[in-house]
């Protein structure tokens, strides 16, 4: 069973900075796809990042220039960089792995909180 979990997040002024981290287990980092979701109240889910295993990255829109996903392979993490966080970044942001196999499995984290006050 893959298990995920997350942790970083927290309270923050507009401005401010976050780094989320999400360590994985029984499952590798560096060779399947990893990414960070987030869902506010009331919306759907959507990607905030993803990174592959050939190292390739992919950010939604809105976040592009200010957060940063990034892998540890060694320690089997993946963070999230959060900078200049705004009011829109409130969320409950999760870890996401995607296999490899076939068929593929989707697995998430318990989700952590981030709050940004103006």
């Amino acid at each position: 069973q893959v298990q995920l979990v997350e942790s970083g997040g927290g309270l923050v002024q507009a401005g401010g900075s976050l780094r989320l981290s999400c360590a994985a287990s029984r499952i590798a980092v560096s060779s399947n796809i990893m990414g960070w979701y987030r869902q506010a109240p009331g919306k759907q889910r959507e990607l905030v990042a993803r990174i592959f295993s050939s190292g390739t990255i992919v950010y939604a829109d809105f976040v592009k220039g200010r957060f940063t996903i990034s892998r540890d392979n060694a320690k089997n993490t993946v963070s999230l960089q959060m900078n200049n966080l705004k009011p829109e970044d409130t969320a409950v942001y999760y870890c996401n792995a995607l296999t490899m196999t076939t068929p593929q499995r989707n697995s998430w984290g318990q989700g952590t909180r981030v709050t940004v006050s103006i």
